[in-house]
């Protein structure tokens, strides 16, 4: 049982030592609980006036939840969304909330994180505003604004009667395109963009699919990927920019029979693993068994390596963030667990630790890392001529600090 598994695991786990709601915490258990049930995209003053419009029924929650499955069951993590009832209801009964000892670890989670690392990479200001990266008075979804741009493209081609567009048109949705562009910033193929646009329109049975609707679905799908792929760089041609460069640095080192290798901003040196694998046969009287080798003796991969580079060096970052908002908690006193981009504290010290992951944050983008991986390839590989870094955009960094929506 640990707190990288599944809802009902997260939902069973407490931490260890209670803190005091204090000022603001019992807000931010409101907040919590608003996320859990699917109202995140809406600001937290929102969030707060729908959790206390639901306060009766969180109470009849807490005291009878199998009674009152319809409020907690559907929620996108229902059984963290029933531990948090149990905690409002106790810090009611407390009479004054400040003073209430709360265990529950409560969550702040980045807004399509890999996005928000390319777009500061690269001083995005358009892409940076559609990340939260910059204030604003609601969170902006970066999931709407993608399909946005997509549903212009179709309506545009629709007006031409273009088949496709015309069968897909009123039925594309965000769902529909929110798993791609997750998956964009970790090096999502037009296959890999085809198979999940896929999935989604199988989801749709009022589409008239015609005579054969496996071929039809098929069609849209490929024809539907590849706008909501162009439709991403549109809206993050500085992040395509940078995972181009990459991987170009990538293609230019393999030819030198060498893995790709850097070193993260907390000083952790990264070798990319990738080898080709080297196929041997076994023949019985019954079968043939084919066997797969792999090892620092097989040449290097270059195509693995080009593909798992970009998405790999964001990791690098993103866990680079995630541990110095760690260790910046651990010396201000605060309890902290992550998972991935979900930073956990108790309620009574999240305005807190909201300022410690942004003071990191600008601190680690305020460092020229594309600038220090470029001269490191040329230190390394002097006889190779490596692309300039991408240019940077007018995104202003410190402005992270005001964001409230960076991490919600």
């Amino acid at each position: 049982l640990n707190h990288l598994g599944a809802d009902v695991n997260r939902g069973l786990l407490v931490f260890d030592k209670a803190r005091p709601l204090g000022e603001n915490g019992f807000r931010w258990l409101l907040i919590h609980l608003a996320n859990l049930t699917g109202n995140d995209k809406i600001s937290f003053d929102e969030r707060v006036e729908w959790s206390e419009a639901h306060l009766a029924k969180i109470k009849q929650v807490a005291a009878d939840p199998l009674a009152h499955q319809d409020f907690w069951v559907d929620a996108d993590c229902p059984f963290q969304a029933l531990a948090t009832c149990y905690e409002i209801d106790k810090a009611l009964r407390e009479g004054n909330v400040q003073d209430f000892l709360s265990v529950l670890p409560t969550h702040q989670d980045g807004s399509c994180n890999g996005l928000q690392h390319y777009a500061a990479l690269g001083r995005d200001a358009h892409g940076g505003a559609s990340v939260n990266l910059t204030p604003s008075d609601s969170p902006q979804d970066v999931y709407a604004a993608v399909l946005k741009l997509v549903l212009q493209k179709l309506d545009d081609d629709a007006a031409q009667r273009h088949e496709l567009a015309t069968i897909l048109k009123g039925h594309v949705n965000r769902k529909v395109v929110k798993q791609t562009v997750m998956t964009s910033v970790y090096g999502v193929t037009n296959i890999g963009a085809r198979d999940q646009i896929r999935n989604r329109l199988r989801e749709k049975p009022d589409v008239e699919w015609g005579d054969d609707p496996d071929e039809k679905i098929n069609e849209c799908s490929n024809y539907l990927a590849q706008l909501t792929l162009g439709s991403i760089t549109d809206l993050f041609e500085c992040a395509k920019e940078i995972m181009d460069w990459l991987a170009t640095c990538s293609s230019l080192i393999t030819k030198e029979k060498l893995p790709v290798c850097w070193m993260t901003p907390l000083g952790l040196p990264v070798i990319q693993p990738y080898r080709r694998q080297k196929m041997f046969k076994i023949r019985t009287a019954l079968q043939q068994v084919s066997l797969y080798t792999e090892g620092d003796q097989q040449p290097v991969n270059p195509g693995k390596h080009r593909s798992a580079f970009p998405p790999n060096f964001v990791h690098s970052l993103d866990s680079s963030h995630m541990l110095l908002t760690a260790i910046s908690c651990k010396k201000a006193g605060l309890t902290y667990a992550s998972v991935h981009d979900s930073y956990w504290t108790h309620a009574g010290t999240m305005d807190e630790m909201n300022v410690l992951l942004r003071e990191e944050f600008i601190q680690l983008y305020r460092r020229p890392i594309l600038e220090d991986l470029g001269r490191t390839f040329e230190l390394r590989f002097p006889e190779i001529e490596f692309p300039p870094v991408p240019g940077k955009g007018e995104l202003d960094i410190e402005l992270v600090r005001e964001a409230k929506y960076f991490f919600a």
